[in-house]
């Protein structure tokens, strides 16, 4: 579904998983400043859109998700995971109850999978599933008690607009979606699809305590999440780099993260251009790698701040300024 904020002047579109929304529109590093500074907004639309109504809902979503969500409290955000048998992460849900449905959304192209499986998990319990991906819009901002239009909902900082309201902005200025991922990165924040793959576990991108409730009843996936926790380390972690800003490239998704030696430990999840901070990344490489080491993020020279620690689990807990999320 493509944005009609694309033909604003000035409009570049985005490519790949985001395709539909602009990248930026023609001054990424204003849109970053502005975005930060709460004066801009980022059209998300690419996202999809899922609601849950009935009473159940949130006794089922607490039963089926990684997040203690059945005393959940109407306009309280929340982020949960759905896993799979092995502790592995298949959704990253953003949510929000307000009091009769539940509105969430994921990133592009995984509604569908989601509501699927949902509703044949529903079983006899009071629960509707629908994807609202046509009829509501996401977008992003930073700004403080913005007024939303009649039908928004708010989650955090994340709004869900109805899709005719998409062109007035919130009345702020038009950012890019480079601008967000920009933002995203420098604040240490992983994303579904870009920092995990089909062998994810929370603990290795820093989802525990955000999107894991480690003192909830059981659902799929837990016994992972509590073995890691209680005696073990995940396999990986999330480290935030800072590239070389020398050179005029930024690594590729997916790209591999070495070691000096030429030893493959890894792979780069975002790189972006921060308007303060200059070329960085977001990576997952493997517990084993020195904090210290200089690593090599698709050629470039990179150094490492360390995001979710190597003695991660076994009842580390991460210190709270390295979970820093954009509120």
């Amino acid at each position: 579904m493509s944005s009609p904020l694309l033909k604003t002047p000035g409009a570049v579109a985005a490519e790949g998983t985001d395709a539909g929304v602009a990248a930026h529109y023609g001054e990424p590093y204003a849109e970053q400043r502005a975005l930060a500074a709460g004066e801009a907004v980022v059209d998300r639309s690419n996202r999809e859109v899922v609601t849950i109504t009935g009473p159940d809902r949130l006794r089922w979503l607490n039963d089926l998700t990684s997040q203690k969500l059945d005393i959940l409290k109407p306009g309280e955000p929340a982020q949960t995971l759905f896993l799979d048998g092995q502790g592995r992460v298949e959704h990253h849900l953003t949510l929000v109850d307000d009091g009769k449905t539940v509105w969430g959304h994921v990133d592009p192209g995984a509604g569908a999978a989601l509501v699927d499986w949902l509703e044949r998990m529903r079983f006899m319990l009071r629960v509707e599933v629908a994807d609202e991906t046509a009829r509501y819009a996401v977008v992003s901002h930073l700004a403080d008690d913005l007024p939303l239009p009649e039908g928004a909902v708010a989650i955090g900082h994340d709004v869900l607009l109805p899709r005719a309201e998409l062109e007035k902005h919130l009345g702020l200025r038009p950012a890019g979606l480079w601008a967000y991922e920009a933002l995203r990165v420098a604040d240490h924040r992983p994303r579904l699809g870009f920092e995990t793959d089909h062998k994810t576990i929370p603990h290795e991108v820093g989802w525990i305590g955000s999107a894991v409730h480690l003192s909830k009843g059981c659902y799929r996936g837990q016994e992972t999440v509590a073995r890691v926790h209680n005696i073990g380390h995940p396999p990986r972690r999330l480290v935030f780099l800072h590239l070389d800003g020398s050179v005029d490239k930024l690594p590729a998704h997916g790209s591999p993260v070495t070691l000096d030696d030429g030893d493959t430990v890894g792979f780069v999840g975002t790189a972006a251009r921060h308007h303060e901070l200059g070329p960085i990344a977001l990576a997952v490489v493997k517990r084993t790698v020195p904090v210290e080491a200089t690593l090599l993020a698709d050629g470039v020279a990179a150094t490492q701040e360390v995001i979710v620690p190597p003695d991660a689990g076994r009842n580390v807990t991460v210190d709270p300024a390295l979970r820093r999320r954009l509120r």
